[in-house]
């Protein structure tokens, strides 16, 4: 008999404070564990457990960034969760991350799926990693901030070269769609983006 899993079973979340050489020792202890996420920022050690709902949303984005990149032909690198960091100041997992035009250390557009824990509470450990711009995913709604000098700024469009051109309620609605039907979503969302090529 197949059983059906739980779609509504939260993320794990943990918060521990700490120092850096605390968080490393955790970050090594866990490197068998690939299902755990780590973070540190401002003396706080972050582990997170994502749940089938976090993990789901967060394919289901990648998976429609990669395909707008792919049908306009930009070059890319999708980096995953990769650890993001600055020795002894900031580092972090990003649910998904992408760097455009060549590899990067720090990805130029990270992809966070907030359930648990607040997204806009992140922004100033992504600041001290210098990534250039946050999108964030909670309830429905599609959030994007740039970086400028003095902070980030939230964008109604991407300001990275080659992703201002996404519709961004386009991907907001196909995301939506891809929690109950990925195939229809992506159907409709290479639809979406193929008519804006012409």
């Amino acid at each position: 008999m197949t059983q059906v899993l739980d779609r509504e079973i939260l993320d794990g979340r943990v918060v521990l404070n700490g120092t850096w050489e605390q968080f490393k020792l955790i970050q090594k202890v866990s490197e068998d564990s690939p299902g755990i996420k780590l973070s540190f920022f401002a003396g706080a050690i972050e582990i997170l457990m994502p749940g089938f709902q976090h993990e789901n949303f967060s394919e289901i984005i990648g998976y429609l960034v990669t395909t707008f990149l792919l049908v306009q032909g930009i070059k890319f690198y999708p980096s995953g969760s990769m650890t993001q960091e600055k020795t002894g100041e900031a580092s972090t997992q990003a649910d998904k991350s992408f760097c455009l035009g060549e590899p990067k250390l720090i990805p130029d557009l990270s992809i966070e799926v907030v359930y648990t824990s607040g997204g806009l509470s992140k922004l100033p450990k992504y600041r001290a990693l210098g990534v250039p711009e946050i999108w964030f995913w909670e309830d429905g709604t599609l959030r994007l901030y740039h970086l400028r000098e003095d902070g980030y700024e939230q964008v109604i469009q991407s300001q990275l070269l080659g992703l201002e051109t996404l519709d961004i309620d386009l991907l907001r609605r196909c995301i939506l769609m891809g929690e109950t039907d990925l195939a229809e979503a992506v159907k409709v969302f290479g639809q979406g983006i193929s008519i804006d090529r012409t």
